[in-house]
This record gives C-alpha cells, structure tokens and sequence, in this order.
C-alpha cells in the first residue's frame, strides 16, 4: 500500500510536488521517449524527461549545457553552485 503524503512530497524538501511522481494529480516527467530522458543533476539518478521539464521551466543553462531537472527546488540549489552540480553529470 503506498502512503499518499510520500507520494505527494518533494524530492527536494520543498512544498512543491515532485512534477516525476506518476501517481494521480501530478505531472510525469517520465513521458518521452529513451532519447528524451536524463537525470537530475541535483537529485543524482532522479530520471527526467527533458521535453516535460522544458516544458514546465524546470531547467537552466550553464556553459554550453542544458540541465534538467526533478523538481522545481532544484534550480534554485543549481543556481547556488552550478560548477558542483555539472560536475554530477560528468
């Protein structure tokens, strides 16, 4: 039986929901293709469909590279150390 409240929570303690939870009410960003998916550089081994987190603002650039991410907690903890976080994706 999953607990609801977990489900509901944010992978990045945050008050917003974690837009990759499949369960009902919440956005899957798990929805493209194997070419469409990623992980979050904050969250390491969160998967991410790019096009759903594009589509949602759940990105930023840095030198050269886009990077997805989980959550919407994520790209203000990216934006605190880019460097650190890109180097996840190495």
């Amino acid at each position: 039986m999953a607990n609801d409240t977990q489900a509901a929570s944010s992978c990045c303690s945050t008050s917003s929901p974690n837009p990759a939870a499949t369960s009902t009410g919440h956005d899957n960003l798990l929805g493209g293709g194997a070419d469409d998916l990623t992980t979050c550089p904050v969250m390491v081994g969160s998967p991410v469909s790019k096009q759903a987190a594009e589509s949602v603002g759940l990105f930023r650039d840095f030198e050269s590279q886009r990077y997805y991410f989980c959550c919407a907690g994520c790209g203000p903890a990216f934006d605190a150390d880019p460097a650190k976080f890109a180097a996840n994706m190495a």
